[in-house]
């Protein structure tokens, strides 16, 4: 009876998770959705029922995971943020020292679209309260990374030289996915071994 009893539990407690599981699917799905969305349409394509159709969910699901439509954009924002802010340091784990101007320079190259709609949600947050930290989140994330860089590669990582950096990328990077100029990259190489030069140079780097 107690080997029954101990079964029953254990089979509440599986299907019990299953609808929760399924629950995260649908909530990511639609997640996704409107990520894919804004990188094709911009803030305007973000509709309840556009990401619906797209995740090919019931439109109730939209209100029934999101309570309105900011709430969908909000996370969506962090949502990009989190994979633009994983993509960078993954590119930018193994750089090179000698190399290092040429990896930040093409260290945004990695989507455009999600990168016109970062770019998108971020002017927005100077409009709307409830996006502001998730844009801050942003900029502080890729402050923490650019800082790692530097420090491996020996140049000064103080809060001055990190920013001087990573503002100087953050034009780079929104002129080129506004803009999309030839030789755009090149261009960028040569501001990028400038500004490193300008805070160096790098002390030697212990192997």
């Amino acid at each position: 009876m107690q080997a029954d009893g101990r079964t029953a539990v254990r089979e509440r407690g599986v299907s019990g998770r299953r609808p929760q599981q399924r629950a995260v699917r649908r909530r990511e799905a639609l997640l996704d959705a409107a990520v894919e969305l804004m990188g094709e349409g911009g803030f305007a394509a973000v509709t309840h029922r556009a990401v619906a159709q797209r995740a090919a969910l019931p439109l109730a699901a939209t209100s029934y995971y999101f309570s309105c439509r900011d709430d969908l954009l909000a996370q969506a924002f962090a949502l990009l943020v989190s994979r633009e802010l994983a993509q960078m340091r993954a590119c930018l784990a193994e750089a090179a020292p000698g190399r290092l101007a040429d990896t930040l320079a093409e260290a945004y190259a990695f989507d455009r679209p999600r990168q016109l709609g970062l770019w998108e949600l971020y002017l927005q947050a100077g409009r709307d309260q409830a996006l502001q930290s998730i844009a801050r989140a942003w900029t502080d994330g890729c402050a923490t990374i650019v800082a790692g860089v530097l420090r491996r590669a020996g140049y000064p990582d103080g809060d001055p030289q990190v920013r001087f950096v990573t503002t100087l990328l953050s034009g780079l990077w929104l002129e080129d996915v506004v803009e999309a100029r030839p030789q755009a990259r090149e261009r960028a190489r040569e501001v990028v071994a400038r500004a490193l030069a300008a805070i160096g140079p790098p002390r030697k780097v212990a192997p």
